[in-house]
């Protein structure tokens, strides 16, 4: 009797310090509507649709793991996640080095540093529509202006948007180009942590500029480094804008560009089978949370080796 009375005004008291916060929660709430209602509901729904098969229109039929099965099977899935990741590696490496060399450059700089974040982040908020418009342009094998200066050097044109490793190399030079930039900002953040006094201390004992860079810097940015890398394998294994507006729905010569996306997308909303894109989506889903947690796993090894 005791506890169930000295339990009930203390249950009283906890409702009215959250009622004494409702504009705080009402202020945060759209948020969580949001995401509720245009992210976890489709999500859900995409998981409960991966075992079923559906055209959009007509009932659902439950499949199993009819679509999963099918799924291993499926020749061009294999053929679009080799493709994802043969653009994620084309584009993500060269991204990352650039991002590195620009950050520490501009870690030097001492005037119009501003205007130079500025002017590299620019291409991150532009329209990955309309970039991929200006680089089919760009690439275009008669009027193009990268055949046109290749032209102008005594070399012969490339048909980059008609052949396979063409189409690669155009999908990975925009995606370096659009998110160079914004990796190079995050690097820059990174190296303002760290402290002057340590390059003092390796100038002091004889190191020139690429010891520094080789023994102070990079290991300092290990895990900015790291974090870099999962994102950009992240979003190279959600490359689907690119080919879309490149190549349209063939996905070019031999499907060189389709990627994973892509094929959900083409599956789901070109040929109407709903519950096997589904199953594609799940997969790139399981794909992106294998990455996240083998980077966690390569942050707390790094943070451990530190330690000892």
């Amino acid at each position: 009797m005791t506890l169930s009375r000295t339990a009930a005004p203390v249950a009283r008291g906890r409702r009215r310090r959250v009622l004494a916060y409702w504009p705080q929660y009402l202020a945060i709430s759209p948020f969580y509507v949001l995401f509720a209602v245009f992210g976890l509901a489709p999500l859900l729904f995409s998981f409960y649709l991966a075992f079923q098969r559906w055209d959009g229109i007509g009932e659902m039929q439950f499949a199993g793991l009819d679509n999963f099965q099918y799924l291993i099977k499926d020749d061009v899935f294999w053929l679009s996640l080799w493709n994802t990741l043969l653009i994620w590696v084309m584009s993500t490496v060269p991204t990352l080095t650039l991002a590195l060399v620009l950050a520490v450059l501009l870690h030097s700089v001492k005037r119009f540093k501003a205007f130079y974040r500025m002017a590299f982040f620019i291409p991150n908020i532009t329209s990955t529509v309309a970039i991929s418009i200006f680089f089919g342009a760009l690439f275009a094998t008669n009027y193009g202006l990268v055949n046109a200066g290749l032209e102008a050097v005594g070399l012969p044109e490339v048909a980059w948007l008609q052949n396979a490793w063409g189409i690669k190399i155009v999908i990975a030079v925009l995606t370096v180009w659009q998110w160079t930039g914004y990796n190079a900002i995050i690097y820059l953040a990174g190296l303002q942590t760290i402290p002057s006094d340590l390059y003092e201390q390796a100038r002091i004992d004889g190191a020139n500029a690429v010891q520094l860079f080789r023994h102070v810097t990079l290991p300092l940015l290990r895990p900015i480094i790291l974090f870099t890398v999962v994102l950009s394998t992240i979003g190279g294994l959600q490359t689907f804008t690119e080919p879309k507006v490149l190549l349209g729905d063939t996905a070019g010569t031999g499907q060189s560009g389709l990627t994973m996306v892509f094929y959900f997308y083409r599956q789901a909303f070109s040929h109407n089978d709903y519950g096997y894109g589904a199953a594609i989506a799940v997969v790139v889903l399981l794909v992106v949370a294998l990455f996240t947690i083998l980077n966690w796993a390569l942050v707390q090894r790094g943070q451990s080796e530190r330690s000892r």
